[in-house]
Protein backbone atom coordinates (compact mmCIF):
# COMPACT_ATOMS: atom_id res chain seq x y z
CA UNK A 1 0.00 0.00 0.00
CA UNK A 2 2.13 2.59 1.47
CA UNK A 3 1.76 5.06 -2.04
CA UNK A 4 3.79 2.83 -3.93
CA UNK A 5 2.55 2.15 -8.14
CA UNK A 6 0.49 -1.18 -8.06
CA UNK A 7 -0.30 -2.18 -11.58
CA UNK A 8 -4.06 -3.44 -11.29
CA UNK A 9 -5.05 -2.86 -8.10
CA UNK A 10 -7.40 -0.25 -9.02
CA UNK A 11 -10.78 -0.80 -8.54
CA UNK A 12 -13.65 0.85 -10.55
CA UNK A 13 -17.36 0.29 -8.98
CA UNK A 14 -18.28 -2.40 -10.66
CA UNK A 15 -15.70 -4.30 -8.99
CA UNK A 16 -16.97 -3.20 -5.56
CA UNK A 17 -20.42 -4.21 -7.07
CA UNK A 18 -19.03 -7.63 -7.76
CA UNK A 19 -17.72 -7.75 -4.72
CA UNK A 20 -20.97 -7.28 -2.78
CA UNK A 21 -22.36 -9.17 -4.59
CA UNK A 22 -20.06 -12.17 -3.21
CA UNK A 23 -20.87 -10.87 0.31
CA UNK A 24 -24.47 -11.89 -0.04
CA UNK A 25 -24.04 -14.99 -1.30
CA UNK A 26 -21.01 -15.96 1.39
CA UNK A 27 -22.35 -13.44 3.85
CA UNK A 28 -18.97 -12.01 4.85
CA UNK A 29 -17.44 -9.63 2.63
CA UNK A 30 -13.70 -9.11 3.89
CA UNK A 31 -12.25 -5.65 3.58
CA UNK A 32 -8.76 -7.17 2.01
CA UNK A 33 -10.41 -8.98 -0.79
CA UNK A 34 -11.31 -6.07 -2.94
CA UNK A 35 -7.76 -6.20 -4.90
CA UNK A 36 -8.66 -6.67 -8.58
CA UNK A 37 -7.08 -6.33 -11.85
CA UNK A 38 -8.74 -3.41 -13.35
CA UNK A 39 -7.69 0.22 -15.17
CA UNK A 40 -4.96 2.35 -13.67
CA UNK A 41 -7.06 5.41 -14.11
CA UNK A 42 -7.54 8.33 -11.37
CA UNK A 43 -9.33 7.42 -7.96
CA UNK A 44 -11.52 10.07 -8.36
CA UNK A 45 -14.64 10.65 -10.73
CA UNK A 46 -14.20 13.52 -12.68
CA UNK A 47 -10.58 14.13 -11.44
CA UNK A 48 -7.71 12.80 -13.12
CA UNK A 49 -5.01 11.33 -10.96
CA UNK A 50 -1.56 12.61 -9.88
CA UNK A 51 0.56 12.02 -7.23
CA UNK A 52 1.19 13.35 -3.85
CA UNK A 53 -1.54 15.36 -2.06
CA UNK A 54 -4.49 14.61 -5.04
CA UNK A 55 -5.34 15.00 -8.77
CA UNK A 56 -4.59 16.98 -11.06
CA UNK A 57 -4.19 20.59 -11.54
CA UNK A 58 -7.43 21.13 -13.19
CA UNK A 59 -10.23 22.59 -11.11
CA UNK A 60 -12.55 20.39 -9.76
CA UNK A 61 -16.14 21.18 -9.55
CA UNK A 62 -17.17 20.29 -5.98
CA UNK A 63 -20.68 21.38 -4.20
CA UNK A 64 -21.00 22.92 -0.96
CA UNK A 65 -25.11 24.01 -0.48
CA UNK A 66 -26.09 20.41 1.54
CA UNK A 67 -28.47 21.01 4.13
CA UNK A 68 -27.52 17.31 5.78
CA UNK A 69 -24.49 16.13 6.29
CA UNK A 70 -24.57 11.95 6.36
CA UNK A 71 -21.82 10.28 8.09
CA UNK A 72 -21.15 6.70 7.98
CA UNK A 73 -18.49 5.46 11.19
CA UNK A 74 -18.98 2.27 13.00
CA UNK A 75 -18.59 3.31 16.60
CA UNK A 76 -19.19 6.63 18.95
CA UNK A 77 -15.13 7.41 18.76
CA UNK A 78 -15.22 10.24 16.20
CA UNK A 79 -18.48 11.07 17.10
CA UNK A 80 -17.38 11.95 20.46
CA UNK A 81 -14.73 13.53 18.94
CA UNK A 82 -16.42 15.72 16.81
CA UNK A 83 -19.20 16.62 19.69
CA UNK A 84 -16.49 17.56 22.27
CA UNK A 85 -13.54 19.08 20.06
CA UNK A 86 -15.04 20.46 16.82
CA UNK A 87 -16.35 24.31 17.71
CA UNK A 88 -19.26 24.54 15.64
CA UNK A 89 -20.99 21.37 16.61
CA UNK A 90 -24.04 21.11 18.42
CA UNK A 91 -25.46 17.70 18.90
CA UNK A 92 -29.25 17.26 18.98
CA UNK A 93 -29.70 13.81 20.10
CA UNK A 94 -27.67 10.29 19.97
CA UNK A 95 -27.80 10.08 15.89
CA UNK A 96 -28.42 13.88 14.84
CA UNK A 97 -26.14 17.20 15.62
CA UNK A 98 -26.24 20.64 13.86
CA UNK A 99 -23.10 22.63 12.21
CA UNK A 100 -24.72 26.04 11.20
CA UNK A 101 -27.36 25.35 9.36
CA UNK A 102 -26.75 21.82 8.42
CA UNK A 103 -28.24 18.84 9.83
CA UNK A 104 -25.42 15.78 10.40
CA UNK A 105 -26.63 12.37 10.61
CA UNK A 106 -24.64 9.75 12.37
CA UNK A 107 -24.97 6.12 10.38
CA UNK A 108 -23.37 4.50 13.10
CA UNK A 109 -22.87 -0.06 12.25
CA UNK A 110 -21.35 -1.63 14.72
CA UNK A 111 -18.17 -4.20 12.65
CA UNK A 112 -19.98 -7.39 14.10
CA UNK A 113 -19.59 -9.60 11.25
CA UNK A 114 -18.24 -7.50 8.78
CA UNK A 115 -21.67 -5.03 8.70
CA UNK A 116 -20.08 -1.71 8.85
CA UNK A 117 -18.51 -2.62 5.89
CA UNK A 118 -21.70 -4.47 4.11
CA UNK A 119 -23.92 -1.38 5.17
CA UNK A 120 -21.38 1.30 3.10
CA UNK A 121 -20.97 -0.82 0.30
CA UNK A 122 -24.70 -1.18 -0.19
CA UNK A 123 -24.79 2.85 -0.04
CA UNK A 124 -22.11 3.67 -1.65
CA UNK A 125 -23.93 1.45 -4.85
CA UNK A 126 -26.37 3.58 -4.60
CA UNK A 127 -24.16 7.21 -4.55
CA UNK A 128 -25.09 8.22 -8.19
CA UNK A 129 -29.14 7.97 -7.77
CA UNK A 130 -29.61 9.13 -4.55
CA UNK A 131 -31.68 12.04 -3.44
CA UNK A 132 -28.42 14.93 -2.70
CA UNK A 133 -29.80 14.74 1.21
CA UNK A 134 -29.36 10.73 1.05
CA UNK A 135 -25.95 10.75 -0.32
CA UNK A 136 -22.77 9.34 1.92
CA UNK A 137 -21.35 12.37 2.30
CA UNK A 138 -18.38 11.13 4.53
CA UNK A 139 -16.98 8.03 6.15
CA UNK A 140 -14.52 6.69 7.94
CA UNK A 141 -11.77 3.80 7.11
CA UNK A 142 -9.42 1.18 8.84
CA UNK A 143 -5.88 0.81 7.97
CA UNK A 144 -6.39 -3.25 7.29
CA UNK A 145 -9.56 -2.44 4.73
CA UNK A 146 -8.72 1.28 3.91
CA UNK A 147 -7.39 -0.19 0.06
CA UNK A 148 -10.36 -1.02 -0.67
CA UNK A 149 -12.05 2.02 -0.77
CA UNK A 150 -9.07 4.56 -1.43
CA UNK A 151 -8.21 2.74 -4.70
CA UNK A 152 -12.26 3.46 -6.02
CA UNK A 153 -14.04 6.07 -7.85
CA UNK A 154 -16.22 6.27 -4.04
CA UNK A 155 -13.38 8.57 -2.20
CA UNK A 156 -12.45 12.04 -3.20
CA UNK A 157 -8.49 13.24 -3.39
CA UNK A 158 -8.04 15.79 -0.50
CA UNK A 159 -6.94 18.22 -3.05
CA UNK A 160 -10.00 18.51 -4.63
CA UNK A 161 -11.33 19.77 -1.18
CA UNK A 162 -9.04 22.08 -1.85
CA UNK A 163 -6.28 20.74 1.10
CA UNK A 164 -2.87 21.49 0.21
CA UNK A 165 0.44 19.65 1.58
CA UNK A 166 1.01 22.74 3.39
CA UNK A 167 -2.12 21.96 5.57
CA UNK A 168 -1.07 18.60 6.20
CA UNK A 169 2.82 18.92 6.75
CA UNK A 170 2.99 18.24 10.90
CA UNK A 171 1.17 14.56 10.27
CA UNK A 172 3.00 11.73 10.37
CA UNK A 173 3.55 10.35 7.01
CA UNK A 174 2.67 6.87 7.84
CA UNK A 175 -0.85 7.66 8.00
CA UNK A 176 -0.89 9.50 4.76
CA UNK A 177 0.41 6.43 3.23
CA UNK A 178 -2.19 4.10 4.57
CA UNK A 179 -4.85 6.45 2.40
CA UNK A 180 -2.54 6.78 -0.82
CA UNK A 181 -4.37 5.07 -3.30
CA UNK A 182 -2.04 3.29 -6.08
CA UNK A 183 -1.59 6.21 -8.17
CA UNK A 184 -0.51 8.16 -5.37
CA UNK A 185 -3.47 9.92 -4.94
CA UNK A 186 -3.90 11.19 -1.63
CA UNK A 187 -7.49 10.31 -0.54
CA UNK A 188 -8.30 10.85 3.20
CA UNK A 189 -6.55 11.74 6.90
CA UNK A 190 -6.22 10.97 10.14
CA UNK A 191 -6.26 12.88 13.55
CA UNK A 192 -4.59 9.93 15.04
CA UNK A 193 -1.35 8.03 15.59
CA UNK A 194 -1.63 4.72 16.56
CA UNK A 195 2.07 3.75 17.63
CA UNK A 196 2.01 0.85 20.12
CA UNK A 197 3.21 -0.06 23.48
CA UNK A 198 2.79 -2.45 26.02
CA UNK A 199 0.87 -1.66 29.06
CA UNK A 200 1.90 -3.57 31.91
CA UNK A 201 -0.09 -4.18 35.53
CA UNK A 202 2.24 -1.86 38.30
CA UNK A 203 0.89 -4.09 40.92
CA UNK A 204 2.03 -7.10 39.39
CA UNK A 205 5.29 -5.53 38.37
CA UNK A 206 5.97 -4.73 41.68
CA UNK A 207 5.01 -7.77 43.15
CA UNK A 208 6.92 -9.98 40.47
CA UNK A 209 9.81 -7.70 39.01
CA UNK A 210 10.77 -5.33 42.50
CA UNK A 211 9.60 -2.62 40.69
CA UNK A 212 7.49 -0.28 38.37
CA UNK A 213 9.46 2.03 37.06
CA UNK A 214 9.12 1.77 33.13
CA UNK A 215 12.82 1.45 32.31
CA UNK A 216 13.42 -1.06 35.09
CA UNK A 217 10.27 -3.16 33.49
CA UNK A 218 11.58 -2.85 29.99
CA UNK A 219 14.40 -4.66 31.06
CA UNK A 220 12.09 -7.51 31.44
CA UNK A 221 10.14 -7.26 28.04
CA UNK A 222 13.24 -5.86 25.58
CA UNK A 223 12.73 -8.79 23.02
CA UNK A 224 11.00 -11.97 22.84
CA UNK A 225 12.98 -14.47 24.72
CA UNK A 226 12.75 -12.42 28.01
CA UNK A 227 9.59 -11.73 27.52
CA UNK A 228 9.10 -15.50 27.85
CA UNK A 229 11.53 -15.57 30.60
CA UNK A 230 9.39 -13.22 32.01
CA UNK A 231 6.06 -14.97 31.59
CA UNK A 232 7.72 -17.68 33.71
CA UNK A 233 8.01 -15.48 36.53
CA UNK A 234 4.46 -13.81 36.25
CA UNK A 235 2.94 -17.38 36.19
CA UNK A 236 4.81 -18.50 39.27
CA UNK A 237 3.34 -15.61 41.04
CA UNK A 238 -0.31 -16.24 39.71
CA UNK A 239 -0.33 -14.04 36.75
CA UNK A 240 -0.81 -14.38 32.62
CA UNK A 241 1.37 -13.00 30.90
CA UNK A 242 -1.15 -11.60 28.38
CA UNK A 243 -4.69 -12.26 28.49
CA UNK A 244 -4.67 -14.16 25.12
CA UNK A 245 -1.90 -15.04 22.75
CA UNK A 246 -3.78 -12.25 20.43
CA UNK A 247 -2.86 -10.08 22.52
CA UNK A 248 0.72 -9.98 21.08
CA UNK A 249 -0.12 -11.23 17.56
CA UNK A 250 -0.32 -7.15 16.03
CA UNK A 251 3.08 -6.80 17.35
CA UNK A 252 4.80 -9.94 15.51
CA UNK A 253 2.51 -9.57 12.21
CA UNK A 254 3.99 -5.54 12.62
CA UNK A 255 7.06 -6.79 11.84
CA UNK A 256 7.13 -9.27 8.74
CA UNK A 257 9.86 -9.20 6.08
CA UNK A 258 7.24 -10.19 3.38
CA UNK A 259 3.36 -9.42 2.61
CA UNK A 260 0.96 -11.95 3.03
CA UNK A 261 0.74 -12.01 -0.89
CA UNK A 262 3.64 -11.77 -3.01
CA UNK A 263 3.52 -10.04 -5.98
CA UNK A 264 3.00 -12.58 -8.26
CA UNK A 265 -0.21 -13.24 -5.87
CA UNK A 266 0.99 -15.95 -3.98
CA UNK A 267 0.13 -16.28 -0.69
CA UNK A 268 3.23 -16.63 2.05
CA UNK A 269 4.03 -17.19 6.08
CA UNK A 270 5.95 -15.24 6.89
CA UNK A 271 8.87 -16.30 9.66
CA UNK A 272 7.52 -13.92 12.02
CA UNK A 273 4.60 -14.99 11.90
CA UNK A 274 5.87 -18.11 12.91
CA UNK A 275 7.74 -17.34 15.69
CA UNK A 276 4.27 -16.16 16.81
CA UNK A 277 3.04 -19.57 16.58
CA UNK A 278 5.78 -21.33 18.23
CA UNK A 279 6.02 -18.60 21.45
CA UNK A 280 2.54 -18.53 21.71
CA UNK A 281 2.10 -22.67 21.64
CA UNK A 282 4.72 -22.83 24.18
CA UNK A 283 3.28 -19.88 26.59
CA UNK A 284 -0.55 -21.50 26.45
CA UNK A 285 0.94 -24.61 27.29
CA UNK A 286 2.69 -23.93 30.27
CA UNK A 287 -0.52 -21.86 31.29
CA UNK A 288 0.89 -18.28 31.06
CA UNK A 289 -1.58 -16.89 28.44
CA UNK A 290 -5.16 -17.75 27.13
CA UNK A 291 -6.98 -18.20 24.13
CA UNK A 292 -9.56 -16.15 24.31
CA UNK A 293 -10.89 -14.19 21.43
CA UNK A 294 -10.10 -9.86 21.49
CA UNK A 295 -13.01 -8.19 23.03
CA UNK A 296 -14.29 -10.67 24.82
CA UNK A 297 -15.30 -10.73 28.18
CA UNK A 298 -12.26 -13.35 29.36
CA UNK A 299 -9.40 -10.89 27.92
CA UNK A 300 -11.34 -8.18 29.28
CA UNK A 301 -10.73 -9.84 32.89
CA UNK A 302 -7.28 -8.55 32.87
CA UNK A 303 -8.40 -5.55 33.37
CA UNK A 304 -9.78 -5.79 36.58
CA UNK A 305 -6.85 -6.77 39.62
CA UNK A 306 -8.79 -9.75 40.12
CA UNK A 307 -8.18 -10.72 36.32
CA UNK A 308 -4.16 -11.31 37.24
CA UNK A 309 -3.34 -10.48 33.93
CA UNK A 310 0.24 -8.53 33.63
CA UNK A 311 -0.09 -6.68 30.42
CA UNK A 312 -1.39 -6.14 27.33
CA UNK A 313 -0.06 -4.04 23.84
CA UNK A 314 -1.96 -1.35 22.39
CA UNK A 315 -1.87 2.12 21.22
CA UNK A 316 -3.26 5.06 23.15
CA UNK A 317 -6.91 4.53 22.26
CA UNK A 318 -6.65 0.92 23.94
CA UNK A 319 -6.29 2.51 27.28
CA UNK A 320 -8.83 5.79 26.54
CA UNK A 321 -11.59 3.11 25.11
CA UNK A 322 -11.06 -0.04 25.92
CA UNK A 323 -9.70 -0.54 29.51
CA UNK A 324 -12.52 0.49 31.67
CA UNK A 325 -10.77 3.43 33.08
CA UNK A 326 -13.92 4.92 34.01
CA UNK A 327 -15.38 1.66 36.15
CA UNK A 328 -15.17 1.56 40.05
CA UNK A 329 -12.09 -0.81 40.40
CA UNK A 330 -10.82 -1.19 37.56
CA UNK A 331 -6.88 -1.51 37.14
CA UNK A 332 -6.60 1.93 35.18
CA UNK A 333 -9.50 3.48 37.26
CA UNK A 334 -6.62 3.57 40.16
CA UNK A 335 -4.09 4.95 37.79
CA UNK A 336 -2.61 1.35 37.85
CA UNK A 337 -1.08 0.70 34.41
CA UNK A 338 2.35 1.61 33.27
CA UNK A 339 3.71 1.89 29.59
CA UNK A 340 7.12 0.15 27.99
CA UNK A 341 8.18 0.01 25.07
CA UNK A 342 8.24 -3.99 24.96
CA UNK A 343 9.63 -5.90 22.67
CA UNK A 344 9.26 -4.52 19.03
CA UNK A 345 7.32 -1.68 17.94
CA UNK A 346 4.44 -1.61 15.96
CA UNK A 347 0.97 -0.01 15.06
CA UNK A 348 -3.08 -0.70 15.62
CA UNK A 349 -5.39 0.66 13.69
CA UNK A 350 -6.02 4.15 13.45
CA UNK A 351 -9.40 5.87 11.81
CA UNK A 352 -9.48 8.03 9.02
CA UNK A 353 -11.93 10.35 7.11
CA UNK A 354 -13.04 10.22 3.77
CA UNK A 355 -14.98 12.25 1.75
CA UNK A 356 -17.72 10.74 -0.71
CA UNK A 357 -17.49 11.26 -4.04
CA UNK A 358 -20.80 13.08 -4.97
CA UNK A 359 -20.92 15.08 -1.58
CA UNK A 360 -22.75 18.34 -1.75
CA UNK A 361 -20.83 19.42 1.10
CA UNK A 362 -17.29 19.43 0.33
CA UNK A 363 -16.50 22.84 1.65
CA UNK A 364 -17.46 21.77 5.21
CA UNK A 365 -15.84 18.63 5.10
CA UNK A 366 -12.75 20.74 3.91
CA UNK A 367 -13.00 22.46 7.20
CA UNK A 368 -13.76 19.17 9.52
CA UNK A 369 -10.53 17.41 7.99
CA UNK A 370 -8.48 20.64 8.86
CA UNK A 371 -10.22 21.17 11.95
CA UNK A 372 -10.12 17.73 13.42
CA UNK A 373 -6.37 16.43 12.05
CA UNK A 374 -4.41 19.39 11.57
CA UNK A 375 -5.50 22.30 14.53
CA UNK A 376 -2.61 22.64 16.55
CA UNK A 377 -4.99 23.53 19.54
CA UNK A 378 -7.69 21.04 19.00
CA UNK A 379 -4.67 18.49 18.34
CA UNK A 380 -3.54 19.35 22.04
CA UNK A 381 -7.24 19.60 23.39
CA UNK A 382 -7.78 16.05 22.27
CA UNK A 383 -4.38 14.60 24.00
CA UNK A 384 -5.22 16.22 27.25
CA UNK A 385 -8.92 15.88 27.23
CA UNK A 386 -8.37 11.69 26.01
CA UNK A 387 -5.11 10.42 26.42
CA UNK A 388 -5.41 10.19 22.45
CA UNK A 389 -1.82 10.18 20.24
CA UNK A 390 -2.64 12.74 17.67
CA UNK A 391 -1.95 13.27 14.22
CA UNK A 392 0.84 16.26 14.81
CA UNK A 393 4.21 16.39 14.93
CA UNK A 394 4.62 19.11 16.76
CA UNK A 395 1.83 18.58 19.09
CA UNK A 396 3.24 15.20 19.95
CA UNK A 397 6.73 16.31 20.43
CA UNK A 398 5.57 19.72 22.53
CA UNK A 399 3.50 17.37 25.26
CA UNK A 400 6.34 14.72 25.11
CA UNK A 401 9.45 16.68 25.93
CA UNK A 402 7.30 19.79 28.05
CA UNK A 403 7.22 22.06 25.45
CA UNK A 404 3.67 22.43 25.26
CA UNK A 405 2.12 22.06 28.56
CA UNK A 406 -0.79 19.99 29.13
CA UNK A 407 -3.76 20.60 32.11
CA UNK A 408 -3.62 23.50 34.39
CA UNK A 409 -0.19 24.41 32.42
CA UNK A 410 1.42 21.45 33.56
CA UNK A 411 3.55 18.89 32.06
CA UNK A 412 0.92 15.86 30.30
CA UNK A 413 1.10 13.01 31.97
CA UNK A 414 -1.98 10.12 31.99
CA UNK A 415 -3.93 9.45 34.80
CA UNK A 416 -4.60 5.99 33.80
CA UNK A 417 -1.12 5.35 33.49
CA UNK A 418 -0.44 6.15 37.47
CA UNK A 419 1.34 10.02 36.26
CA UNK A 420 3.28 8.79 33.40
CA UNK A 421 3.96 10.80 30.62
CA UNK A 422 4.33 7.67 27.55
CA UNK A 423 4.15 10.06 24.96
CA UNK A 424 8.35 9.87 24.70
CA UNK A 425 7.55 6.32 23.56
CA UNK A 426 4.59 6.40 21.29
CA UNK A 427 7.06 9.35 19.09
CA UNK A 428 9.88 7.19 19.22
CA UNK A 429 7.54 4.19 18.01
CA UNK A 430 5.99 6.53 15.13
CA UNK A 431 8.70 7.41 13.23
CA UNK A 432 10.17 3.83 13.16
CA UNK A 433 6.81 2.50 11.39
CA UNK A 434 6.97 0.48 8.27
CA UNK A 435 4.28 -0.16 6.28
CA UNK A 436 6.01 -1.73 3.27
CA UNK A 437 5.00 -4.78 3.82
CA UNK A 438 0.99 -4.13 4.47
CA UNK A 439 -1.09 -5.47 1.85
CA UNK A 440 -4.89 -5.35 0.70
CA UNK A 441 -5.35 -9.10 2.01
CA UNK A 442 -4.53 -8.35 5.74
CA UNK A 443 -7.31 -8.15 7.40
CA UNK A 444 -8.72 -11.24 6.03
CA UNK A 445 -5.47 -13.02 6.26
CA UNK A 446 -4.62 -12.32 9.60
CA UNK A 447 -8.59 -13.32 10.87
CA UNK A 448 -8.05 -16.61 8.99
CA UNK A 449 -4.60 -17.21 10.20
CA UNK A 450 -5.66 -16.95 13.85
CA UNK A 451 -8.81 -18.67 14.07
CA UNK A 452 -6.54 -21.54 11.95
CA UNK A 453 -4.02 -21.52 15.27
CA UNK A 454 -6.34 -21.43 17.98
CA UNK A 455 -7.57 -25.02 16.98
CA UNK A 456 -3.41 -25.72 17.55
CA UNK A 457 -2.81 -23.54 20.52
CA UNK A 458 -5.89 -25.81 22.09
CA UNK A 459 -5.26 -28.82 20.79
CA UNK A 460 -7.32 -29.77 18.43
CA UNK A 461 -5.50 -29.84 15.84
CA UNK A 462 -1.58 -30.03 15.14
CA UNK A 463 0.71 -27.48 13.99
CA UNK A 464 0.11 -28.61 9.90
CA UNK A 465 -3.29 -29.38 10.13
CA UNK A 466 -4.19 -25.58 11.35
CA UNK A 467 -2.21 -23.93 8.62
CA UNK A 468 -3.69 -26.51 6.16
CA UNK A 469 -6.85 -25.58 7.36
CA UNK A 470 -5.96 -21.44 7.06
CA UNK A 471 -4.08 -22.59 3.10
CA UNK A 472 -7.91 -23.61 2.78
CA UNK A 473 -9.52 -20.66 4.02
CA UNK A 474 -7.71 -17.93 2.34
CA UNK A 475 -8.22 -19.94 -1.20
CA UNK A 476 -12.06 -20.08 -0.34
CA UNK A 477 -11.71 -16.52 0.35
CA UNK A 478 -9.61 -15.30 -2.32
CA UNK A 479 -9.95 -17.78 -5.15
CA UNK A 480 -7.38 -15.32 -7.51
CA UNK A 481 -4.93 -15.87 -4.87
CA UNK A 482 -2.53 -19.01 -5.47
CA UNK A 483 -1.81 -20.64 -2.29
CA UNK A 484 0.69 -23.66 -2.05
Amino acid sequence: MAGKKKGGLKMKKKVLCALLCTTMVASMFTACGSSESGSSDAGSSGSAGGTESGGSDAAVETSSDGKVLNIYCWNEEFKSRITDHYPDYEEVDATHGKIGDVDVVWNITPNDDNAYQNNLDATLLNQDGAAADDKIDLFLVEADYALKYIDSDYTMPIKDLGITDSDISKQYKYTQDVVTDSDGVLKGLSWQGCPGVLFYNREAAKEVLGTDDPDEVQAYVSDWDTFNDTAEKMKAAGYKMTSTVNDTYRVYSNNVSEKWVSDDGKVQIDDNIMKWVDDSKKLVDAGETGTSELWSDDWKKGFYPEGKVFCYFGPAWLVNFSMAADEDGSIGNQGGWGAAQGPQGFFWGGTWICAAEGTDNADLIKDIMLKMTTDDDIMKDIVVADDDFVNNSTVMDGLADGSILGKDDKPYTSDILGGQNPLPMYTAGVETLDLSNLSSYDQGCNEEFQNAMKNYFEGNATKDEAIDQFKKAVAEKYPELTVE
